[in-house]
């Protein structure tokens, strides 16, 4: 057979894939687009970053005039607890009432009792000056365990002249004559401290003293030998807190001051510069 003959043939199946599996394949386009673009976006170089803006400097501020101060201080609205009034300055003098601070007996303890009785005594230290430690204030009740209204009333009574309310005491042991048992109701006290104390202290040697019938002073024999001092009152009427139309008896109290003094002379010199009316 011919050369010619031979190219006339028509393709079999197997040469035509044959052909189309040897041509090479052309690069998509896209793909193509995307490696151009990131090379040149390594070539580009990167942008400095922006740099901080600097702050400005705070202004100075211009210290206010003495004027300028004092229309602050009237302009500004004072309260009854203080909560609203302007502080004050370091080295500038307290104002003259606060919250809390002494007045009355307390403040003339303070200025006046304690000084004098370190230099008649000559202390060396300022705390071992005889002071005020408690006051207490008893009422017995051997009625009470007939008459269950009494206590109540006694009850009363110590509160209106003390102003704290009273405890109720009760026998620690029973006995027999008196038919009293364990746990019996027998009395009522009050122990103050603090500024009730002083308060209590000053209406009693102020007020209520001097309204006894026929007072010529309190006896100078009745302390314990330890600085502690008892005086014992009649009736509760000479307190002006009770009012004798409201009570329904006449009932006598006991008034206990103990102090920190260690003589009884020390302890009668204090209560002599706090008014205490002792005999002569």
């Amino acid at each position: 057979m011919s050369a010619k003959a031979a190219d006339d043939k028509p393709m079999t199946k197997t040469t035509a894939k044959t052909t189309v599996k040897g041509e090479p394949k052309g690069a998509p386009k896209a793909s193509a687009a995307k490696a151009s673009t990131k090379a040149a976006a390594k070539a580009e170089p990167k942008a400095a970053p922006k740099a901080p803006a600097a702050k400005a400097a705070p202004k100075p501020r211009a210290k206010p005039t003495e004027s300028q101060v004092e229309t602050h201080v009237a302009a500004t609205p004072a309260t009854e607890s203080g909560a609203g009034a302007p502080k004050a300055q370091r080295g500038s003098a307290a104002p003259a009432a606060t919250n809390g601070a002494l007045h009355g007996l307390h403040l003339r303890y303070r200025d006046e009792v304690a000084p004098a009785l370190q230099k008649e005594f000559s202390y060396s230290n300022p705390m071992e000056v005889p002071r005020l430690a408690k006051i207490v204030v008893n009422i017995g009740l051997g009625e009470a365990l007939t008459n269950a209204k009494a206590l109540d009333a006694a009850v009363g009574d110590l509160a209106a002249i003390t102003g704290q309310k009273p405890i109720v005491t009760r026998a620690r042991r029973s006995i027999a004559q008196f038919r009293v048992r364990t746990g019996n109701p027998i009395g009522a006290k009050v122990t103050l401290r603090g500024q009730r104390m002083w308060d209590f202290m000053e209406r009693l040697t102020r007020l209520a003293l001097p309204r006894i019938r026929d007072f010529r002073g309190v006896p100078d024999k009745s302390f314990d030998g330890r600085g502690n001092y008892s005086l014992g009152l009649r009736e509760q009427l000479a307190f002006p807190e009770i009012d004798y139309d409201k009570i329904d008896k006449l009932r006598g109290l006991e008034v206990s001051i103990v102090t920190t003094a260690r003589t009884d002379e020390e302890s009668k010199r204090l209560l002599q510069l706090l008014g205490m009316p002792f005999a002569s």
